[in-house]
């Protein structure tokens, strides 16, 4: 009898605690949604604020497919009305990195150690009229694939190793490309250029993989006052500096002085790094780089098994440690990629529309940032799946409450709440 008493009393407790958590679960939500917009600086109608707020809601709330469809159904507006805001003109829509870049103020060191993570992204799309559609290289299939490329750019917090994603572009298919007599590569430059303005205010340091580290890749974003943290082959062409005296003689000073032969390693020349929970010995020194015909900061990691990896950075007053850190906590944009399309359907999309696809792709994002700084600021794990479990069953429970036109009296719950811990205690 006592059991059975404190089991339906501990039922009704709690059932009661998230009729109260559920209102401040969604409004909190939401007013992180309209803080961000307002330190962004956008200038947006009211009616448009409160449907961007209800969309980036929806984005955790929706289960399974998130799409126009799916909207209509958990929203309060109509298909049409969805669509028609997604295919909104740039002037008449959020600026995405303001708007992320406030939210990232929230939750990242911002006076720390910060990167700008850039990595494309396949997305799997059917048809020949989607815009921008074409063969692409996918990391997962290990191969060219038909569909969709966006470029997405993370701002990494590289002591904290966490990244909060800025912006995403999508990227020309490659006929596109050879109209516009461009290569990939240097359209990922303009990406950078693009942005390039609000992003140096932040850091000048980006990092991005081996596929980015080429002369072509770093003069171009050396323009816009970049610099690069990547990695070479294995087999890169790398001098040492020449450290000795001048001889006075006429024309330019000697530079280089040997190749880095990297089974023999001249340790008089390098300084060896001490990282906690390295494997293997690490080194870093000035040395030159043949391909790119500049000086870099390299960092040479010798693993366990003897064979190493060659990090480096064009920012020479970086420390080896710092160069190392920077392009380990890269791979924390591969987690945001993977979250958006496992929770906040980042490859649902319907639309065909440049517009539309750009809204859907940064509205994932987005969305997936401003639950970031709400499970921050709650002190609650990191876990996307619990956390939109949450969202989707306040959702769900408020919306019967709201149908049902119940709208209890609190200060009578609190009432029953404690006769009922008052039994309890007398049973016992």
């Amino acid at each position: 009898m006592v059991k059975s008493l404190k089991i339906s009393n501990f039922i009704v407790y709690q059932a009661i605690k998230m009729y109260m958590n559920i209102s401040d679960s969604l409004d909190q939500y939401a007013d992180i949604c309209r803080d961000a917009i307002k330190k962004s600086s956008a200038k947006l109608n009211k009616s448009f604020e409160n449907l961007l707020v209800e969309i980036l809601l929806l984005y955790m709330i929706i289960p399974r497919k998130i799409n126009f469809t799916q909207m209509e159904r958990y929203g309060s507006h109509c298909e049409q009305t969805y669509r028609r805001n997604f295919n909104r003109k740039k002037s008449e829509c959020i600026n995405w990195l303001s708007f992320n870049l406030s939210l990232a103020k929230r939750s990242l060191d911002m006076d720390g150690l910060l990167a700008v993570a850039i990595d494309p992204c396949y997305i799997s799309k059917a048809g020949r009229k989607t815009a921008h559609i074409g063969t692409f290289w996918s990391g997962c299939a290990g191969s060219m694939k038909h569909g969709l490329e966006i470029m997405g750019l993370g701002l990494v917090d590289v002591m904290a190793n966490t990244c909060m994603m800025l912006r995403a572009h999508q990227t020309p298919g490659m006929s596109e490309l050879k109209q516009r007599n461009k290569t990939l590569v240097q359209h990922y430059i303009g990406v950078i250029k693009r942005y390039s303005k609000e992003l140096v205010k932040v850091t000048d340091i980006v990092v991005a993989d081996a596929y980015f580290s080429t002369s072509t890749f770093v003069d171009g974003i050396a323009e816009f006052g970049f610099h690069l943290v990547s990695r070479f082959r294995d087999n890169a062409d790398l001098r040492y500096l020449y450290t000795g005296p001048r001889t006075g003689r006429r024309g330019r000073p000697k530079l280089i002085d040997g190749k880095i032969d990297y089974g023999n390693l001249d340790h008089s020349r390098m300084e060896k790094l001490h990282i906690e929970g390295l494997e293997g010995k690490a080194y870093t020194l000035l040395a030159y780089s043949k391909a790119m015909k500049r000086k870099v900061r390299l960092v040479i990691w010798i693993m366990p098994n003897n064979k190493h990896k060659l990090f480096f950075s064009t920012k020479l007053t970086m420390t080896g440690e710092e160069v190392l850190r920077t392009y380990r906590s890269r791979f924390q944009i591969e987690f945001c990629y993977r979250d958006a399309k496992q929770f906040a359907g980042l490859t649902h999309c319907q639309a065909r529309h440049a517009r539309q696809l750009d809204f859907s792709y940064n509205a994932s994002f987005s969305a997936l940032n401003v639950a970031k700084v709400m499970m921050r600021e709650n002190g609650l794990p990191y876990s996307m799946a619990s956390f939109k479990s949450l969202m989707f069953n306040s959702y769900y429970t408020k919306r019967i409450f709201d149908v049902s036109r119940i709208r209890p009296n609190q200060t009578l719950i609190s009432k029953i709440v404690k006769e009922l811990f008052g039994w309890q205690r007398k049973a016992a």
